[in-house]
């Protein structure tokens, strides 16, 4: 691992050479039209089962715009608690050398949440309601900040996923692209930065835990994953989208065979990432 304070001041410049006003870098759009597809059809949360077989490809489009404001929200929420967990962090004791780089986090987080805030409120006038819970629990030395960075990278690796595929999916409307492309670019920092951190952090604090703590932290990050995925399959959206019995389409996608293959593969180096570290075992399956 190269030097972190070496790390950071690379990063830090980076974001200022790369800096972005969110409130003139984007041109909205009056309108999405009806005919244009919101989130890459292969990245549709239903894609590939017989329900989504039986769409004709007006429904599947306007499916497309809900799973596109279903994830934009995910980002919205994730962010938040992200934002908040990292202004906890700001000059904490034993942050000095992360807390030059926080600011840019920060600060690139709060545009993400413009961009996705933009679109959702314009285009559908809504946010979807986060369905996340917090249980209050307590940690082990250096168990909680452990726990933040994996639970942000973890999400984060999964949504530069979406990004860089619908980015550069021509199919898609214009407007969607280029917000997915401005947060794939700004994540790439981020990634390399909670990579790092989440390496350094194990390494560091797991010789200390007992077996027990090591295997809770596994079970908790293991349960964060699915609750993250079951998140991108979510029953108002398909409500919205007009598809009868919307809670049952939640239940068989995800148990779907190709939805399953789906979140494999978009969680494939993620996964590897855990189990080369030791963080995860070999096995587990989302």
């Amino acid at each position: 691992m190269q030097p972190l304070d070496r790390l950071v001041q690379k990063l830090c410049d980076a974001s200022r050479k790369q800096y972005l006003n969110p409130y003139t870098y984007l041109e909205w759009p009056r309108r999405i039209g009806e005919d244009e597809w919101c989130m890459t059809p292969e990245f549709i949360s239903i894609y590939g089962t017989d329900l989504y077989a039986g769409l004709s490809q007006r429904q599947r489009k306007r499916l497309s715009f809900y799973e596109a404001v279903n994830f934009f929200s995910l980002n919205i929420h994730g962010e938040k608690a992200l934002v908040e967990g990292l202004t906890q962090r700001l000059y904490r004791g034993g942050n000095e050398t992360i807390t030059p780089y926080l600011h840019h986090f920060l600060d690139e987080e709060n545009k993400h949440m413009v961009y996705f805030g933009g679109f959702c409120m314009r285009y559908a006038d809504k946010i979807y309601t986060d369905r996340k819970m917090a249980i209050p629990r307590q940690f082990a030395p250096g168990e909680e900040d452990f726990l933040f960075f994996s639970k942000v990278m973890i999400f984060e690796e999964i949504v530069d996923v979406y990004n860089a595929r619908i980015a550069s999916d021509e199919r898609v409307a214009p407007i969607v692209r280029k917000i997915n492309l401005i947060h794939h670019k700004e994540e790439a920092r981020h990634l390399v930065f909670g990579r790092d951190v989440v390496k350094r952090m194990f390494h560091t604090w797991a010789p200390q835990w007992p077996r027990e703590t090591l295997q809770n932290i596994r079970d908790y990050l293991q349960a964060y994953f699915v609750t993250t995925w079951k998140e991108y399959y979510n029953p108002d959206v398909y409500k919205d989208a007009a598809l009868q019995e919307p809670y049952q389409v939640h239940q068989r996608a995800f148990s779907d065979a190709a939805c399953r293959a789906h979140r494999r593969a978009v969680s494939g180096k993620c996964l590897d990432f855990l189990v080369e570290h030791g963080i995860f075992e070999k096995g587990f399956v989302v």
